[in-house]
């Protein structure tokens, strides 16, 4: 059997670069959020169940749940855009009322709408909590609550300003690439890591009394 047979029937094939890239880049954040959970638990643990309790009841957590849904089933629409994105499919082919039509453009502008609701909802439950004398410096509570979920939503941010990009990238292209594909794969890598970050946090923060 010559060798040109033999690397035809076991061809090699690299992983892609940028998907690998993403991967190690959000292990990296994943450690940056363990580090704020363990600083949220040790803070807790010091000071005591007592003391945490009088400023956890502050949280509005029916609002939070509803905000957190929002931004949960973002995940759904954004990877509904992966999906179009997979077979090329970057504009609706129907009329709007269409969803089943829907191309990636229209997912991902959803999901951009669905995100920047959440972050309007965190804004307005900072007002709410600093209008009742929880802020960054009034308790370790309000330290801890803000830092973590304030990077949380600095995070949520960017996704929303890459999916900006997305869009206006794909508006203006002549045709949809397989290099645009990815970057659409690579944005959604980033958004499912976000909303799992925030599902643990809300437990956390929201859930365990």
């Amino acid at each position: 059997m010559s060798s040109t047979a033999v690397s035809g029937h076991h061809k090699i094939t690299r992983p892609n670069a940028v998907a690998v890239g993403t991967i190690v880049w959000l292990s990296s954040e994943l450690m940056f959020f363990a580090a704020l959970f363990a600083i949220y638990f040790t803070t807790r643990g010091v000071q005591g169940p007592k003391i945490w309790l009088e400023s956890n009841h502050l949280l509005n957590v029916p609002f939070a749940a509803i905000n957190t849904t929002v931004l949960v089933l973002s995940s759904v629409t954004c990877q509904f855009g992966v999906f179009a994105a997979e077979r090329f499919q970057f504009r609706k082919s129907g009329a709007m009322y269409q969803i089943n039509k829907w191309g990636m453009r229209e997912w991902f502008s959803l999901t951009f709408l669905m995100g920047a609701f959440f972050v309007g909802g965190q804004i307005y439950e900072y007002a709410s909590l600093v209008h009742e004398g929880l802020t960054l410096s009034s308790t370790a509570y309000g330290s801890v609550f803000f830092i973590a979920t304030g990077f949380h939503g600095l995070h949520v941010t960017g996704g929303l300003i890459a999916f900006l990009i997305v869009i206006v990238r794909v508006s203006k292209a002549r045709r949809f690439t397989s290099g645009q594909a990815t970057t659409a794969i690579v944005v959604s890598y980033y958004w499912h890591f976000v909303d799992v970050v925030w599902i643990a946090l809300f437990s956390a923060i929201y859930l365990i009394k």
